[in-house]
Formats: C-alpha cells, structure tokens, sequence
C-alpha cells in the first residue's frame, strides 16, 4: 500500500508537491501554444509543434518525477502507470510522426483506472480503500459507493476524450486535457468526498 509521504520518512512541501505534479502538464500547454504553428524538420521528416511539444513533455515530466522522489522517497502506483503511458504513447507520436497516439493515451489511461476498480468491484473489494484508506478514514460502504461512482466517471472521461479529439481541433484537446478533465476530476471527488461524510470514520471509529 502507498503510504503517505510522512511514513516514509521524508517530508516534502505542499507547494512543492503540488508544482512538481502540476506543472509539466502547464509546461507542456505553455510550450503548445508557443510552437503549435511551426514546423520542425529532423533527419529530413517533418514534425508539427505537437509532436516536438509532446517529446519535450517527456523528459520534463521524468525530471519531475525524479524530484519527487528524491524529496518523498517513493512515487504512487499511479504516477508510476501514467508516466509509462506518457512515454510509451509519446514514443509512438515521435515514431509514426502521428499526433492521434498521444491523444489517445488519455483514453487508454482512464479506461484502465476505470477496469481495474471494476475488476475489484466484482470481488466486491475497493481498490480505491486499498491506496487511499489511510488519507481518507471511511467506512466499507461509503469506499464501494465512492468507488463505483469513480468508475463511472472515469468511463465517462474516457469516452468524452474520444469524442474531443476525434471532433475537435488539436487546440481544443490540448486545452481541455491540461484544464478541463483535471478540473472535473477535481470536483467530482470533492462533491464525493462530501456527499459521503456520513461514512468517514473518527479517530475512535465513530461515524
């Protein structure tokens, strides 16, 4: 189970965190809108600002990764999975010179968040219990409840990123990957988290 970065010995500053997880998404918007309308030739192909965006979004994000680590000691099992999309899915970009396979790792990454809590929903387990039971104390209940609901959205999530990138302009998708799902997720989990307040738990287990 991850545990919270106080168990594993080393603290990190909330700001910190926050910049370091936040920020190569923002960069990599930053670097789009810069280079969005160049062209880029190597070894004789020719690369839209897309693409170079994507294979510069790369490294910065194992960078912030790397210092993550180094600050907290360890990474979540879902920045570890993401960042493997991110490089696998921007290989291809760069490999077929084909900006629709980054586009789809977005898809491909909520749909897999979406299996695997069903998958524990079948064996009528929360995998969500499993990495967040110690931040958030809630009873069996309420972590099914949340769970099947996250399921849900992230389904929904995956459909509508299908939907944006094949009927909208990149210029659409860039933004509402960097901002739009971030923010929904954001407030989906907040509105869960208080909908489902009479199912966390006390410090002497009393609801």
């Amino acid at each position: 189970m991850d545990k919270p970065d106080s168990d594993s010995g080393k603290e990190i500053n909330p700001i910190l965190k926050q910049v370091l997880e936040l920020g190569p998404p923002i960069v990599f918007f930053l670097i789009y809108l810069r280079i969005r309308d160049d062209v880029f030739t190597f070894g004789g192909t020719e690369y839209s600002g897309f693409i170079v965006a994507t294979l510069i979004f790369v490294p910065i994000l194992l960078v912030a990764m790397g210092m993550l680590w180094w600050q907290t000691g360890k990474l979540s099992r879902m920045q570890i999975f993401t960042a493997f999309m991110v490089i696998f899915f921007g290989g291809l970009t760069a490999w077929f010179n084909d900006e629709r396979f980054f586009k789809m790792k977005t898809t491909i990454v909520y749909a897999f968040f979406a299996v695997i809590l069903g998958i524990g929903l079948l064996r009528r387990q929360s995998y969500l219990a499993y990495v967040m039971g110690e931040m958030i104390p809630m009873r069996h209940e309420g972590w099914m409840l949340l769970t099947r609901r996250l399921t849900l959205f992230f389904l929904a999530l995956a459909v509508a990123n299908e939907v944006v990138w094949r009927t909208m302009s990149t210029d659409a998708w860039v933004k509402i990957e960097t901002f739009g799902f971030p923010i929904l997720m954001f407030l989906f989990l907040w509105t869960q988290i208080v909908a489902l307040e009479k199912y966390t738990e006390t410090e002497d287990g009393e609801s």
